[in-house]
């Protein structure tokens, strides 16, 4: 055993709207990206347009300097007709820039106006005005969702690029936040079904952008930002992202650390031609929190007695772990390179390359182990800690290349996109549990006195043999990931009412592990096809329906995919198949209604083999049918709101365990979910926010032993556009300072949500 102690001189400048002290909208002039077609023309032909729409080189030194190439001009609001909270198109769903009323699956774009007047800290925060998303504990280090009733802490992107490792990201460098619900194999390849989100970053776009803001706020909270970027000739822009945030917190000892830096860099070679450049480095050190235990019921907690959390006196600041030793520290390292060429003819194409290194360790001292597994006994008198760290190191690198051809053939007009990803992911993964002072795994503790003070040591067992409590041995897993895909996808648009859209996606995952403990090696390669299909219907141009259908796979070795052992060497890859009808309009040129309804059935889930410990029957079964609604944009020029409910009815339908049986509702799925967010511009000067979140009751595991009560919550800002330079606001969460349950990691680590919570932010900007 091995032991371890705890101890350019380009356009005016281009400023956003929230900067303009004026009640009136600035105008946008918006045209969706399928109404300008670029249809194939010849070389010869495209030469003699350029030269006839380029004014001679010294006339143009007699009038004025021409104006930089287009795109380096075009901000990315620009091009995705971004105002406030509203986003007109995205290119993250189809790979090519794509108004939302005509993308046939159900998403939201959280634009980053949204995320700085909610002064959004993590994803927990964002996502709460997301229908159809709950937010996972996470164990206390990491940013976890539950999308449609499927949990995942893997299926997380930045700019369309797979961002998988277990962390906690932030928003400093964000443009716009993408979540997309129910399966997405057919762009972003592999993954559960539920749904994903997906990060866009600020870029060089050439526009001018200077501003810094320091923030203070509850907990000794204290954040700086620098956002710096211009062109610096015609064919270069530069921009740098740049933050740091230090904190206490809401809970008693815990504490946050955090910061990072993001230098971008755009070139253009040629007018077709433009090239993408990004490094970022960030570190978040914070302390790792698993939450609350429940309280034990008289005759114990099961289905029709259920339990729930527990509070001594009350206080839900109380921390149940160790001051010293929760932790989870993170260092990111990303580098990304992307070519994007226009060939003119109908034909582009872009390659992008990331490579990512991600140095992740976290140590928890938990409620858990004993008969109660962490619960607190029903005399309340006592419960049981654990112990444990991990280190899950992880590099990444992916390739991927996206071409889209635009050309009519016939009566129909076609938008072809093809491609190829190719991706290595290795790693470790290696865990050992914590021992504590009396030689077993498991201290029992007074749950009116939960914090622990005393040492820990840190061991790794390679055997489930000791005598210590530890019965299974510690994973110890160098593993290594292979992935080769391919795709192609046609949207076929006949006339202005009626488009067809049909892709498939080929997926070869190809996983090699080595148990270290047991110098055991294991390789197993699944090759999957995920169609996907879409009708839809526009009676007028703002106006669509549709219907869409869609499959993704998620291989045995699971979201993180760390180990293979003999059990699931021999499992066939998890299935989700969707079929979603939903509608979308444009009320007017800056507000999108958007509805759909669904069906989601996940097959293929192990369920334990109660004769051979460590093998499984791919039985388990869960399906989830829901209807979400969302309104996002302004009601009038003064006015901005951003409207969500979600109904999610997520149940087991083949048992997963002995005590996950069908009929149980999947954990932390509320039945309904809503949020309303309003912003209103008073004045020029003043404007003022008001926001609700309400959740239903769901339960903390699919065993539905442990209930976690519905809850509302209120927050508001206040904001002031001082004048042009000076901008200033003030926002509070949970207004009324009511105590509730936010999320859980299984029965005995819940989480509760903040209290109230004012943060004051000054921004400048030159």
């Amino acid at each position: 055993m091995v032991a371890m102690t705890g101890s350019l001189a380009g356009p005016a400048p281009v400023r956003a709207q929230s900067q303009t002290p004026s009640s009136q909208l600035p105008p946008v002039n918006v045209t969706a990206p399928n109404e300008t077609r670029r249809v194939a023309r010849s070389a010869p032909a495209k030469r003699a347009d350029r030269g006839s729409q380029r004014p001679r080189r010294q006339a143009a030194r007699q009038t004025e300097p021409a104006p930089p190439p287009k795109e380096l001009s075009m901000s990315q609001d620009a091009r995705t007709g971004t105002v406030g909270v509203y986003s007109n198109s995205t290119s993250v769903a189809t790979k090519s820039n794509t108004a939302l009323v005509n993308i046939p699956q159900s998403m939201s774009a959280i634009t980053k106006d949204f995320i700085r007047d909610q002064n959004f800290q993590n994803l927990t925060d964002v996502t709460r005005y997301v229908p159809g998303v709950a937010v996972h504990q996470g164990e206390g280090n990491r940013d976890e969702l539950v999308i449609r009733g499927v949990d995942s802490s893997a299926n997380f992107f930045v700019n369309g690029f797979r961002d998988d490792v277990q962390y906690f990201r932030d928003f400093y460098n964000a443009q716009s936040i993408e979540v997309l619900k129910g399966p997405s194999a057919l762009t972003f390849g592999r993954g559960a079904g539920g749904g994903l989100l997906n990060r866009t970053l600020k870029e060089a776009d050439g526009t001018r952008v200077y501003e810094a803001t320091a923030q203070t706020g509850s907990w000794g909270d204290r954040r700086v930002t620098l956002d710096a970027g211009q062109a610096i000739n015609a064919n270069v822009a530069a921009r740098l992202n740049v933050f740091y945030e230090g904190a206490d917190a809401f809970r008693d000892f815990n504490h946050l650390e955090r910061y990072g830096i993001n230098p971008t860099v755009t070139l253009r070679p040629d007018e077709d031609t433009k090239i993408k450049l990004s490094y970022e480095y960030f570190h978040d050190d914070r302390t790792a929190d698993r939450g609350n235990p429940s309280l034990t019921p008289f005759g114990g907690a099961s289905r029709f007695n259920p339990a729930a959390p527990f509070a001594p006196n009350g206080d839900l600041q109380t921390f149940f772990g160790s001051p010293r030793l929760n932790q989870a520290v993170s260092t990111v390292q990303t580098g990304m390179a992307i070519i994007e060429h226009d060939f003119g003819n109908g034909l582009t194409v872009r390659n992008g390359t990331i490579i990512a290194d991600y140095d992740k360790f976290y140590q928890n001292i938990y409620p858990g182990n004993g008969p109660l597994a962490g619960a607190v006994n029903t005399a309340q008198t006592a419960f049981n800690l654990a112990a444990y760290n991990h280190t899950t190191n992880r590099e990444n690198i992916f390739n991927q290349t996206d071409f889209v051809y635009k050309a009519a053939l016939g009566p129909v007009f076609h938008t072809l996109a093809f491609g190829t990803e190719f991706g290595r992911q290795t790693g470790v993964d290696i865990r050992n549990t914590g021992v504590f002072p009396n030689g077993t795994n498991t201290l029992v503790q007074n749950p009116f006195a939960p914090t622990y003070f005393g040492p820990i040591t840190f061991i790794h067992h390679f055997t489930g043999v000791n005598g210590d409590g530890v019965t299974t041995p510690d994973s110890n897993s160098r593993y290594g990931l292979n992935v080769e895909s391919g795709y192609v996808r046609d949207t076929a648009e006949f006339g202005k009412m009626l488009q067809l859209i049909g892709g498939v996606r080929f997926d070869r995952f190809d996983m090699s592990a080595t148990d270290m403990n047991t110098n055991t090696s294991r390789q197993r390669t699944d090759d999957r096809l995920s169609p996907a299909a879409a009708i839809i219907v526009k009676p007028m141009e703002t106006l669509s329906f549709y219907t869409m259908y869609s499959v993704s796979y998620l291989p045995a070795s699971g979201d993180q995919f760390s180990s293979l052992t003999d059990g699931t060497l021999i499992l066939t890859p998890q299935k989700f198949v969707t079929e979603e009808f939903g509608a979308k309009w444009n009320i007017n040129p800056k507000l999108l209604y958007s509805a759909a309804v669904y069906n989601l059935d996940r097959t293929n889930q192990p369920l334990a083999d109660g004769n051979r410990p460590g093998f499984f029957f791919p039985s388990g079964a869960t399906r989830v049918q829901g209807f979400e609604s969302n309104l996002v944009g302004y009601v009038t020029p003064d006015w901005q709101t951003t409207f969500a409910y979600a109904y999610t009815d997520a149940k087991i339908v083949n048992a997963t365990s002995a005590t996950i049986v069908p009929g149980n509702r999947v954990q932390l799925v509320p039945y309904n979910q809503f949020a309303w967010w309003n912003k209103y511009q008073i004045t020029p000067v003043w404007a003022a926010s008001l926001g609700v979140i309400y959740f239903s009751d769901s339960f903390a595991n699919s065993d539905d032993t442990v209930r976690l009560p519905g809850f509302w919550r209120f927050d508001a800002g206040l904001f002031a556009n001082i004048d042009r330079n000076w901008r200033a606001q003030l926002t509070v969460e949970n207004i009324f300072n009511r105590g509730y349950w936010a999320s859980a990691d299984g029965n005995n680590n819940i989480s509760p949500g903040q209290g109230r919570t004012a943060r004051l932010k000054v921004s400048y900007r030159w």
